[in-house]
């Protein structure tokens, strides 16, 4: 069982945190930073990530995933309040070819009481006049905080950038059943938020896979780059196996949409996100 922070009392919150931050993978994976809760970074520092080979597609294009865990939408932190999203859009300008690392300039629209609105720009770090996506979001809080929060140490996990490391799904779980959808794998500290549901990051990743593949098919070529992605949390993900399906349809003018729905197994198959990505062939 993953604990919920929102079950710990104040004076054990920041402790209860700390392992949940630490424990989850989704930004230590991906090698993202986060300035505003970790520790290492100086006050004006910008969240950033590098793009390597496993967050690219089959011709070396940049994948959705990778730049909506990289600029997550809200950006309402949890020394703020117990934060989850509700929406999120990411618009890609540029597939990213010859970029190392992103680099994100955030801006608050609102944080009201229960809700969050936030939108942001990512840009090669070597070059912040090239903008690879620019997103917005808004979010919900699911709590108040306690005063007091302190940086945490949450280091990065080490990993060797190579054409032949595994891809982001295969690292998360991700896989394929017999009825050709692919799953990740039932609810465990890795993948969960403080709050005891499915993070957001498992979720883009097997929404990644399942709709570059159905794009493909419906284009006839691995040759494709997704240019908007749009996901809407309807409910928490709390036990899985999380079931991933989707439904492409092509368009006169040669974009391919695919719709997706995560379904939450172990709640009777219940929706807890829907979303969709638009690809071009290139």
């Amino acid at each position: 069982m993953v604990q919920d922070i929102r079950e710990v009392s104040p004076d054990e919150h920041w402790e209860a945190f700390e392992e949940l931050w630490t424990g989850l993978i989704s930004y230590r994976y991906l090698n993202k930073t986060t300035p505003a809760l970790d520790t290492g970074f100086a006050d004006d520092e910008l969240e950033s990530m590098p793009l390597r080979h496993d967050m690219r597609n089959a011709h070396g294009g940049i994948m959705a995933a990778p730049l909506a865990i990289g600029c997550p939408e809200p950006s309402w932190n949890d020394d703020l309040v117990v934060p989850a999203p509700v929406v999120s859009f990411t618009q890609i300008l540029d597939d990213a070819r010859g970029v190392n690392r992103i680099e994100v300039y955030r801006e608050v629209i609102n944080f009201g009481r229960q809700m969050g609105f936030t939108r942001s720009k990512v840009v090669d770090a070597a070059d912040h006049s090239r903008v690879i996506s620019t997103s917005a979001g808004m979010g919900v809080s699911l709590g108040d905080v306690p005063d007091g929060y302190e940086a945490v140490e949450n280091p990065l996990i080490p990993v060797e950038d190579s054409p032949d490391m595994p891809r982001l799904h295969e690292v998360f779980g991700v896989e394929k059943g017999d009825d050709g959808w692919y799953r990740l794998p039932e609810l465990s500290k890795e993948f969960s938020a403080p709050h005891a549901a499915l993070h957001l990051g498992p979720i883009h990743i097997v929404f990644d896979i399942t709709a570059h593949e159905l794009a493909e098919q419906a284009a006839g070529t691995d040759h494709i780059q997704v240019e908007n992605w749009y996901v809407m949390f309807v409910k928490p993900g709390l036990i899985g196996p999380f079931r991933c399906e989707g439904e492409a349809i092509a368009a006169r003018s040669g974009r391919i949409n695919v719709n997706l729905t995560l379904f939450d197994e172990g709640r009777d198959n219940r929706t807890i996100t829907t979303g969709s990505g638009v690809f071009r062939v290139v």
